[in-house]
């Protein structure tokens, strides 16, 4: 689901923050909303997603074009052991290559445009981020905007991503595929390495091991350990707590 998606997005994005150079907890939190967001990025392939309603007419018109564009593909690629399907959904946008394809365009336009581009992504994230786990999100990163803008240059610290910020892209797009890859469904995203005669071969672990979308294991397993990592890998949580708890265990001890 697309809380899960968002949710792991950002876990991601804050694991991978300190070795990008995103060093300071404005930079880790604005790198983690653009692989929040970019999580979602993928399902663009469906009409009915998020993703794909988030602007209206204009992301409508994108999730068409990635829809048929990926069709096309799928019509002329697809191998002897593919399953007849039109190759729309779960094909295209969810292989590495368009991650990494999408990750180096946003590389180039950053780099290019600047900390007024770096924005303009991090917006978009966090607007695809709030779409799956509610608009209180857009208040919170409002306020924190606030705060930054205020206590330390916000431009400046965004010009430090600039480039970087294509990486958070490309994280995001394949956190979305190793979730789905996850499901009864799997996920060709290892597109155009032919495995068993298949070119688009759904990648997925044992029958066991799979899990339905939206059920149980998602929401009873998935999600809560996603929610919690989301507050522990904020820079300077896990380590206030440990200190928290230390000063609890001297205290008892007298």
């Amino acid at each position: 689901m697309g809380r899960t998606h968002a949710l792991s997005g950002w876990c991601a994005g804050l694991a991978v923050a300190p070795f990008v150079g995103a060093g300071t907890v404005h930079q880790a939190l604005a790198f983690a909303a653009t692989t929040a967001g970019f999580a979602l990025l993928p399902d663009l392939d469906h009409p009915g997603a998020g993703a794909s309603r988030l602007l209206g007419p204009i992301t409508g018109a994108l999730s068409w074009l990635l829809r048929h564009l990926s069709a096309g593909l799928y019509a002329i690629t697809k191998g002897p052991r593919d399953e007849r399907r039109k190759g729309t959904h779960r094909h295209l946008s969810h292989t590495v290559l368009f991650a990494a394809g999408l990750g180096a365009l946003t590389m180039w336009g950053t780099r290019a445009g600047g900390w007024y581009a770096v924005a303009g992504v991090v917006i978009f994230g966090l607007l695809l981020a709030a779409d799956a786990l509610g608009d209180w999100l857009l208040v919170v990163a409002g306020a924190a905007t606030t705060w930054w803008a205020v206590t330390t240059s916000a431009a400046g610290e965004l010009q430090q991503l600039t480039g970087w910020l294509g990486v958070a892209v490309a994280i995001g797009c394949f956190a979305h595929c190793l979730g789905d890859s996850l499901t009864e469904a799997g996920c060709p995203f290892l597109f155009p390495v032919p495995i068993a005669g298949e070119t688009w071969y759904e990648l997925r672990p044992p029958k066991l091991l799979r899990f339905r979308t939206g059920k149980r294991v998602e929401n009873l397993v998935f999600l809560p350990v996603f929610a919690v990592l989301a507050v522990l890998l904020v820079p300077g949580v896990w380590a206030g707590l440990l200190q928290i708890f230390s000063h609890q265990s001297v205290a008892a001890g007298h």
